[in-house]
């Protein structure tokens, strides 16, 4: 695993950048060579650039967004400090736990800001890509936009809560859908569960989220920030506990025999043989 104590982003080694300008803090997902992969070094940058932007003052409302033909495709596991270790299939399990319950530390620091988020989604928008967009407050996607929460079928349990956020956005019965199948969903099918606020074509995504993330700084910042809170209060309330049962559930899938059995059956790209343990 990286050193997540750091609060230094060696050049080179940027995973997202932040601009800020006329009250929105633009973030931006700069690794489209890698299909914006996540990982251990993205959640923490994500956590830096979010404590920057909770205490400024001029920054109104927050714009994610990505470079390239995806938003984000998921996790990368070419990455560096991909795979957690430990002396005994216990020690890897408690080890996965605190990594992922430190993950979503990191992630709740995004969905917490106090300005509101608004994300603009193309292309592919899979697995941890999914559960990142669905921290924003308003999703924008293109129409070329894809959708999908494929852990089930690489052995491992969806990890950061995107299936927990698709129930209280759709409803369980499109979360347990979406991700006990894996299946892809296109933009407009995701408009029409609630996941997608705002349809747009490809070309616009960038002048329609922009004019929306412009739109909410124009407000009053008091009102705006109180009427997240309030609806978030609301809409969240259950969410914290379920999310430690996520962070377990996740570190025993991801140090089973099945999660090494999912991730070498895509690399040899045959099907999977799954046996429960």
């Amino acid at each position: 695993m990286i050193d997540t104590i750091s609060t230094q982003i060696a050049e080179g080694e940027e995973r997202l950048r932040l601009d800020v300008a006329d009250g929105v803090a633009v973030l931006t997902l700069c690794r489209p060579d890698k299909l914006n992969g996540w990982s251990w070094e993205s959640s923490r940058q994500l956590g830096l650039f979010a404590d920057r932007i909770r205490f400024d003052p001029a920054v109104r409302a927050v714009l994610l967004r990505a470079e390239g033909r995806a938003f984000c495709a998921g996790i990368d596991v070419t990455a560096p400090g991909g795979a957690i270790t430990g002396g005994s299939a216990a020690e890897r399990t408690r080890n996965y736990y605190e990594g992922i319950r430190w993950v979503h530390e990191r992630f709740a620091v995004l969905a917490r800001l106090p300005q509101p988020v608004v994300a603009a989604v193309q292309g592919y928008c899979l697995g941890f890509g999914f559960e990142l967009a669905l921290m924003a407050d308003i999703r924008v996607a293109a129409r070329d936009a894809v959708f999908a929460l494929p852990e089930a079928r690489l052995g491992v349990a969806v990890d950061a809560g995107g299936d927990l956020r698709i129930a209280r956005e759709a409803g369980a019965g499109w979360a347990k859908f979406l991700a006990l199948t894996g299946r892809r969903i296109d933009a407009a099918t995701a408009e029409r569960l609630g996941l997608v606020q705002l349809l747009v074509e490809a070309d616009e995504l960038a002048a329609a989220s922009g004019a929306l993330a412009a739109e909410i700084a124009a407000n009053a910042p008091l009102a705006v920030q109180g009427i997240k809170r309030a609806v978030d209060a609301y809409a969240d309330a259950a969410l914290p506990a379920a999310l430690d049962r996520v962070a377990m559930t996740a570190a025993l899938t991801l140090a089973s025999d099945d999660a090494r059995e999912g991730y070498g059956a895509q690399a040899e790209r045959r099907p999977p043989r799954f046996t429960g343990g």
